[in-house]
């Protein structure tokens, strides 16, 4: 069965939430206003009207609200000075009651019910004392909310060592799941700096060519089987995902070794090698386990 919905984004590079049209018509760039969890809030339509699967879905679909109006419009604008305000008293006040913390954002709900304050710290923080303070102050329900290295990135952006914005700042809605097994089938190597981002996590860009590698991969013989070439029969040493070659050393009745390199249409595989199942040494498995911590 399939459903109308339209995507909404509530931040630049944030995660796309599906709601329902409500019997409207929306496009691209359209600001409206939905209710969530949080409250009222002041979106973006990022997906038009489309129709999906219902299995894509999460049941029950909110409606969106209505189209935002200029005075919707005007009172967001208000709350992003009101909650750069309300950061200060929360970087005073974290000081005064000894919290470890660090401030990386504040938000109001369009309504003002809530304002939520990101921040980051090594390990728990108790701030019940901090946020009795903080109510007692703004008047409104007060939600301090910790966020991981990657989120807090995101929040500040950076450069990446591709050179360019980083992915999660500038476009990547929602952060997707990467293995250390991505690196290894990309043939990168497992040294802990140069597959990490700048919040010491994984590259996300390892997900985005993975099924290529894995699709090329299932089809082109490991490494130790042996082929047949023009040249005649040998051994494969190394496989080459991106060209598609495989370098082969051939079977020669003499002292010297010949090794060339073959496009993948030019060899027939007469035995296959069992996949190599590369064992990590035991402390590099440890710095690597940090990589995938959220």
């Amino acid at each position: 069965m399939k459903v109308e919905i339209v995507g909404v984004r509530f931040k630049k590079a944030g995660k796309i939430y599906y709601f329902s049209p409500n019997g409207s018509t929306y496009n691209s760039g359209d600001k409206i206003i939905v209710e969530t969890a949080r409250g009222l809030e002041l979106g973006s339509i990022a997906i038009a009207n489309r129709e999906i699967d219902e299995s894509e879905i999460i049941a029950p679909l909110k409606p969106i609200l209505r189209p935002a109006g200029e005075d919707d419009i005007k009172n967001y604008e208000e709350n992003k000075l009101m909650a750069k305000e309300a950061g200060q008293v929360v970087e005073k006040k974290s000081i005064e009651h000894n919290l470890e913390m660090v401030l990386m954002g504040t938000e109001y709900t369009l309504d003002r019910n809530k304002l939520i304050f990101y921040f980051t710290a090594e390990g728990r923080i108790d701030f019940r004392e901090l946020v009795k303070d903080l109510a007692a102050i703004f008047r409104t329900r007060i939600e301090l909310r910790q966020i991981g290295v990657r989120d807090e990135a995101k929040n500040l952006g950076g450069l990446g060592c591709c050179g360019r914005p980083l992915c999660c700042s500038t476009w990547l809605g929602d952060f997707q799941s990467v293995s250390i097994k991505m690196a290894k089938d990309q043939n990168l190597s497992l040294n802990p700096t140069k597959i990490s981002g700048i919040c010491g996590r994984l590259f996300c860009c390892l997900k985005y060519e993975h099924e290529v590698y894995e699709e090329m991969l299932s089809v082109m013989p490991a490494p130790g089987s042996r082929v047949k070439t023009p040249d005649g029969e040998g051994k494969v040493l190394d496989v080459f995902v991106l060209t598609e070659e495989l370098k082969v050393q051939i079977d020669k009745n003499s002292d010297i070794i010949e090794i060339k390199r073959y496009k993948l249409k030019d060899i027939t595989v007469l035995k296959y090698a069992r996949k190599a199942n590369d064992k990590i040494d035991r402390e590099l498995e440890k710095e690597l386990k940090v990589l995938l911590e959220d």
